[in-house]
């Protein structure tokens, strides 16, 4: 029987890691700081996400049988459950100001649905006693897969970004080409900690921490990115 402390401890433990590194991003552009409403309503819609994933999850499972195409799969449905859910917000709405805005606002989508993804994850083994593993889930998910949605969704945030001065044409070109490499990311990173070792699985969450640094790294770049100048 779960008891009201063991969801309140895993709702902290699988939303606080998601708000620092939401702290951390959303301060990324300290000159143009984006309306709070604004962010937590992508946080919330990320959230709301993993609902739908559930069932359309679940839905996968019971249709392929070959592992490898279920966590391609899976892989897919949540980077594209993102991508609607930050798109509705970029495409759809007057709030993108700034190049910058896409990564901030995919980012926070990101992390929302990290959140209660990761509370699910750390609820399984409280749910069983084992706080011993719910501590190492928690470490887990901090260090990995939080990190997996919030590079996969801000590459497609860049890509907005990065054309963000052209037509709304090439804006949805960089969007769904930014959506393939999310995918692929998300589902390479799935993919290779599948049975991997303790080395393999280090191997996994060292090319993710590489994959961070290159994400600064581009949230600098589109804070460079400037109007395309008119040719007289």
């Amino acid at each position: 029987m779960l008891h009201l402390y063991t969801f309140i401890y895993a709702f902290i433990a699988g939303v606080l890691p998601s708000l620092l590194w939401l702290f951390f991003f959303t301060h990324e552009d300290s000159a143009h700081r984006k309306p709070r409403a604004i962010i937590f309503g992508c946080f919330i819609g990320g959230a709301i996400a993993v609902v739908v994933s559930i069932f359309a999850e679940k839905i996968i499972a019971d249709s392929i049988t070959d592992p490898t195409t279920r966590y391609i799969c899976w892989a897919g449905f949540e980077e594209t459950i993102k991508f609607i859910v930050a798109g509705t917000i970029i495409f759809r709405t007057r709030m993108t100001e700034d190049p910058i805005d896409a990564m901030v606002y995919c980012a926070s989508v990101a992390l929302g649905f990290a959140a209660i993804e990761n509370t699910l994850f750390i609820l399984g083994p409280l749910s069983d006693g084992s706080v011993a593993q719910a501590l190492v889930t928690t470490n887990m998910r901090f260090i990995g897969a939080t990190l997996v949605h919030v590079v996969s969704s801000s590459f497609v945030g860049f890509m907005i970004g990065y054309v963000f001065y052209h037509g709304r044409l090439m804006k949805i070109l960089a969007a769904l080409t930014g959506l393939a490499g999310a995918i692929a990311l998300h589902a390479t990173f799935n993919l290779s900690i599948i049975n991997a070792n303790g080395t393999d699985t280090l191997k996994a969450f060292g090319w993710i921490w590489a994959a961070v640094v290159v994400l600064i790294i581009l949230f600098e770049e589109v804070k460079a990115v400037r109007p395309v100048p008119l040719i007289s």
